[in-house]
Formats: C-alpha cells, sequence, structure tokens
C-alpha cells in the first residue's frame, strides 16, 4: 500500500484513541508525574495553555499516521492486532524509549519521570496499534 493510500479514517481514530488515552494515563499518574518532574499542581496548571493542548493533539495525529505509514509497508493480510502491537513496541522501545532516556538523563530528569512518560507513549501507541488493525 502506498504511503499516501491509507486509511486516514483509521488514523484519525487511532490519533484522537490516544490523545484519550494520554488523559486518562495521566488523570490516574498526575500526582506522581508532577513530584517526578519537582513542580505543583498549579505551576503544571499555569504552563498548559490551550496551545499545549493543539500540539499534543498534532503530534498524535502525526504519531498515528507514523504507524499507518509503517503498516503500509506490511501485507494486508499480514495486518493483525498482534503484529501492529508488536510493531507499536518496537517503535516505541527503539525510537521513543532511546531517545526519552537519553534527553532526560542530559536533563539531569528522575528516573521516575522516564518510566512514567514512557508509559503514557507505550499505553498511545498501543491503543493506536490496535485501533489502526481494528479499522485497517
Amino acid at each position: 500500500m502506498p504511503i499516501f493510500d491509507l486509511n486516514y479514517i483509521a488514523v484519525l481514530a487511532a490519533g484522537v484513541a490516544s490523545f484519550v488515552t494520554g488523559a486518562v494515563y495521566y488523570g490516574i499518574f498526575g500526582k506522581q508525574w508532577m513530584a517526578a518532574l519537582g513542580k505543583t499542581e498549579d505551576e503544571v496548571k499555569a504552563g498548559m495553555g490551550p496551545s499545549v493542548y493543539a500540539v499534543t493533539a498534532l503530534c498524535q495525529f502525526v504519531l498515528a499516521f507514523m504507524q499507518a505509514a509503517i503498516l503500509a509497508h506490511f501485507t494486508p493480510e499480514a495486518v493483525s492486532i498482534k503484529t501492529t502491537l508488536f510493531s507499536a513496541f518496537l517503535l516505541w522501545l527503539g525510537f521513543v524509549m532511546t531517545t526519552m532516556t537519553v534527553n532526560h538523563r542530559f536533563q539531569d530528569r528522575p528516573w521516575s519521570l522516564t518510566i512514567i512518560d514512557g508509559g503514557h507513549w507505550l499505553a498511545g501507541m498501543l491503543v493506536q496499534a490496535v485501533v489502526l488493525a481494528l479499522i485497517w
């Protein structure tokens, strides 16, 4: 499947699903995340204007598009929940966690922040994978 012959409904749904997953995830781990970040809730809220959410949504859609573009290299018969989950895990481990870990080490961030943020990206990418497989 050519890269621009993707199912854009699936990409849109995957982007929305991962955005919602992030909201739920940080709703659960928000206090631990703020503690790892070393900020209070008021400090975090002060920096959370509408543009933060717009950029977040855009990035979720780009991530969903990239996952779909990679899946486009598979034969249609090979696209399943199992293969998309495995691909998402490999992308997360090889690209997301490696770059985030390096950045956090140079920023002298605590490992707890790396684990919390990494878990968010893993959850979002796995949700995107399932949505893409179901709508593919």
